[in-house]
């Protein structure tokens, strides 16, 4: 029914006359509600719907095809390019399981003391790493805790749990941790003409993530665990010498976590030109040159870098080519003469609203296609209310990521609910108090420390 369902919509938009609306507009509103709906419903894969604009824009009269295909080579899609090139690098050399291990050895080995670990382990993994990958990598750690502690129920549904959802909170403490922040920076960069810096945006995503973690763990810990402490301490066996290859990765990533974080105070100056994207680039080609120390063989051999999942960079050409059909047309000015009526509202409780609305929107739908739909609709909200509208585009972003109920949400949840150490019901339940949690979080954050982070 969707399949049908889609370009019926595409051409009834299309088709009707729209009052203050031009033809442009109505074309950028009946593509994108064909494109909405596909993505929603998913009668096709993602990547198919996300080609939609590359074909439907120029036919419609929405935008040319050099406008349209111009959004699928947008600086931000090279730079999450980037931030998967050392992603697969970090995988490839096993580097994720010796960071995962310290820090929960550093943590702590008793029962509540490995759950935050692996927590913690789960979301600094998942700041550098799709949120996928990490909830893959971290999965055979989590079941080999359990496996020692011989617990069942609830110690084994939490460490699963832990898992799912320090991989979401983690990816977004940085602009390449999860979709949606990218989606967010091109966005206001091509819509506003503010520019989200790598660091910028950890000033700002560090505290949150960090506070949202540590109240997941302490609802996790402190009324999902069985009161009594185990006495069990979890045991692990020495690791060995890190590898050549192993510090080599580590030495480029560190290098490149660090150019993102000073670009803006440091290097910039003598660099103007520098930005995050030129920096992913840079360290993605060190990997793919640097030797591993093995005789003939690379740090990542394009082989293994082939493996970067390009449906995902396509979708963000898609989010990215919605989002210039909004700014270039008159649908923006439109759609603000309809969301003017809504005045009458305190902005604090349209903010709740539209962060409360987005959160349980992704739980049914991809968070990128959310974010990706959802970005520009709102730029024209925050102008015809007259409200600051990144502030309002950020908590959205944010929001977009905190689906923790379902397993169709978000790929950790799905990931962890495949070890069959808990069921849809346990999800659902935990994952409505951390929604609600996740979204008064967001606001307050967005309310009260954005000016902090980018003033």
């Amino acid at each position: 029914m969707a399949l049908v369902a889609g370009p019926a919509l595409f051409f009834l938009i299309y088709s009707l006359p729209v009052e203050g609306l031009s033809d442009a507009g109505r074309a950028v509103l009946a593509c994108t509600s064909w494109i909405a709906l596909w993505w929603i419903t998913e009668p096709v894969d993602l990547v198919v719907t996300s080609l939609l604009p590359i074909l439907l824009f120029p036919l419609s009269g929405a935008l040319s095809v050099e406008e349209t295909t111009s959004s699928y080579g947008n600086p931000f899609i090279y730079l999450f390019l980037g931030g998967f090139v050392m992603g697969l690098a970090i995988e490839k050399w096993n580097l994720h399981r010796r960071i995962a291990f310290k820090i929960i050895g550093f943590v702590g080995l008793n029962e509540k003391k490995v759950l935050l670990g692996i927590m913690v382990a789960t979301a600094f993994i998942s700041m550098w790493i799709s949120n996928t990958a990490t909830a893959i990598m971290m999965l055979p750690i989590g079941m080999s805790v359990v496996d020692h502690f011989q617990s069942k129920q609830p110690f084994s549904r939490n460490i699963m749990l832990g898992i799912a959802y320090a991989s979401s909170i983690g990816g977004m403490v940085t602009l390449i941790g999860t979709p949606p922040n990218i989606i967010l920076a091109g966005v206001a960069k091509s819509s506003l003409g503010f520019e989200i810096s790598f660091f910028h945006w950890m000033l700002f995503g560090v505290p949150f993530s960090a506070l949202l973690l540590f109240l997941v763990w302490i609802y996790l810990a402190g009324f999902r665990l069985a009161k009594q402490d185990n006495e069990s301490v979890l045991q692990f066996e020495p690791l060995s010498p890190m590898t050549t290859a192993e510090k080599r990765v580590l030495l480029v990533v560190a290098g490149m976590a660090f150019l993102w974080i000073t670009r803006t105070f440091i290097w910039n100056r003598w660099i103007p030109r520098l930005d995050d994207t030129l920096i992913a680039i840079f360290g993605a080609l060190l990997l793919l040159v640097l030797p591993s120390g093995k005789k003939g063989e690379r740090l990542l051999d394009w082989k293994t870098a082939s493996r970067l999942p390009w449906s995902i960079l396509i979708l963000f050409g898609a989010g990215l080519a919605i989002a210039k059909g909004f700014s270039s047309t008159d649908l923006t000015g439109w759609m603000g003469s309809l969301f003017a009526h809504l005045d009458f509202l305190p902005a604090d409780l349209i903010m709740l609203i539209v962060f409360l609305s987005i959160n349980f929107l992704t739980e049914v739908s991809s968070n990128t296609a959310t974010a990706s739909i959802m970005l520009p609709i709102l730029v024209t909200l925050a102008h015809s209310l007259r409200m600051d509208a990144v502030p309002l585009l950020a908590g959205a972003a944010i929001s977009a990521s905190c689906a923790f109920m379902l397993p169709v949400a978000t790929p950790p949840n799905a990931i962890v609910f495949s070890s069959e150490k808990l069921t849809i019901s346990q999800m659902a339940r935990t994952g409505f108090v951390i929604n609600i949690v996740s979204t008064i979080l967001a606001y307050l954050f967005v309310r009260y420390m954005w000016g902090v982070a980018f003033g």
